[in-house]
């Protein structure tokens, strides 16, 4: 048995997503989300499942707000859903959807927990991707405005912000692979959305500058840093193209170094740049937020669109069938922090682990327990990481466990439970996991195995 140490001012937190969630699709004044229109398009969710109750966690906050106390969770990573604030996505702002992040906020202070608030987690308001989404350019001003008035609003409350979360999934499995709303399947769109979203989060950033708040403000990207299939030299350089679509694309415009070679004169691609584009998104930003999950081997494929493939793994796997390769998360932290050594000017820029977890089959059993020993088996392996590169100097300040709830799992509707409380979607009980109490242990300081 290994003992595990943290630093006192580490943060442990959850994560949740509002669509994924909230529920209450039609109460409080919110309109209509292109994750409502995708959920009701034939065959998109699995069984045709929707996100209309969810969790339920509209009404029921303040109950789980409460078992985040009883875990000893320090911050509560949400997502505000644009359709509540502003439900036609321009236009009139619902003092509704205002009112129900401020109780929010309101219920997490009674118990201390920080609001960390996420602007934008996937639920675009549907008239604004009528008018052409994140492919057209016209979103970025329905954007600023949307994040000014949060930052107006919710600035006196929210402890942390977030602009955008995974850029990658919005552009590519709702523009490139469809399998996300809004469901294209278009090249040009995906690169012009990667284009829109990384000024969407410059944006954001320099409005919220201009207002003079001073709780720190950063982005979350789950990053594709895959390992060579084998060692030679052509897989090594399907690594580089892996990482250069997947991730340096949203990565390097952000920290002030254009879009990658690889990508614009390699593989041809464009993206709508215009004049002042690149100052608009390189703002200084506090900190970095990675959602962890797999790491998968890559090889070179010069037939492939973009000359690599995946390859299989020997790693055990979750319920998704994602490898589970806690050295992947190792790497990638080190990765991030080289790469952002010195960028803004700072000596080195903090990372938050904003989503890390695992899907598994829970079942509540006979005496009314849930035993998610393979899911404390992937959380103790993380988190051993997570100890061991603070000790190499890393500047990982903070671990969000994805996720507080089981949920709405995107396109697998409900099979998916990735929560550390069960929920029993017929009567929306709540059954904290033997995880939850693994983590309460952890987070209370006895954090050995």
């Amino acid at each position: 048995m290994e003992k595990y140490t943290f630093p006192g001012d580490f943060v442990w937190g959850s994560a949740t997503a509002s669509y994924q969630v909230e529920g209450a699709i039609r109460e409080g004044g919110r309109g209509e989300s292109i994750w409502d229109t995708f959920a009701r398009k034939p065959g998109a969710v699995y069984a045709g499942e929707n996100g209309d109750v969810a969790c339920d966690h509209y009404h029921r906050y303040a109950e789980d707000i409460a078992l985040m106390a009883e875990i000893g969770l320090k911050s509560y990573r949400f997502s505000i859903a644009w359709p509540r604030i502003i439900p036609d996505g321009t236009g009139k702002v619902n003092p509704e959807g205002i009112a129900f992040y401020r109780k929010l906020c309101e219920e997490l202070r009674k118990y201390n927990i920080a609001a960390c608030a996420t602007l934008y987690h996937w639920d675009l308001p549907q008239p604004l991707e009528d008018a052409g989404g994140w492919a057209d350019r016209s979103i970025l001003s329905a954007f600023e405005t949307y994040a000014k008035v949060c930052f107006q609003e919710l600035g006196d409350m929210v402890d942390t912000w977030i602009t955008i979360n995974e850029p990658y999934c919005i552009a590519y499995h709702g523009y490139l692979r469809g399998f996300h709303a809004p469901g294209h399947r278009d090249t040009n769109k995906a690169l012009a959305a990667v284009h829109h979203l990384n000024m969407a989060h410059g944006i954001a950033v320099r409005e919220y500058r201009k207002l003079g708040l001073q709780a720190p403000i950063g982005i979350t990207w789950n990053l594709v840093t895959p390992r060579p299939a084998t060692a030679s030299a052509a897989d090594a350089k399907a690594v580089t193209y892996a990482m250069a679509f997947d991730t340096d694309v949203f990565t390097l415009p952000c920290l002030g170094r254009g879009y990658p070679e690889l990508v614009t004169k390699d593989l041809q691609y464009s993206f709508p740049v215009k004049d002042g584009d690149f100052e608009a998104i390189a703002q200084p930003i506090d900190f970095i937020g990675i959602n962890y999950y797999a790491e998968s081997p890559v090889a070179a494929d010069d037939s492939a669109p973009h000359k690599f493939t995946y390859k299989p793994s020997w790693h055990e796997v979750t319920a998704m069938g994602w490898p589970i390769v806690p050295g992947g998360l190792e790497r990638q932290l080190i990765w991030l922090a080289d790469l952002t050594k010195g960028a803004f000017g700072k000596a080195e820029i903090p990372i938050y682990i904003t989503e890390n977890g695992c899907a598994y089959n829970d079942e509540v059993s006979a005496d009314g327990k849930v035993h998610d020993r393979k899911r404390i088996e992937y959380l103790q392996q993380h988190l051993a990481v997570c100890a061991n590169v603070i000790q190499k100097g890393i500047p990982l300040k903070g671990y969000y466990v994805w996720s507080l709830l089981d949920n709405f799992e995107w396109s697998y509707g409900y099979t998916k439970r990735f929560g550390i409380i069960h929920v029993d979607y017929k009567t929306q009980k709540r059954t904290p996991k033997d995880s939850a109490y693994f983590l309460r242990d952890v987070i209370a300081g006895f954090a050995e195995w």
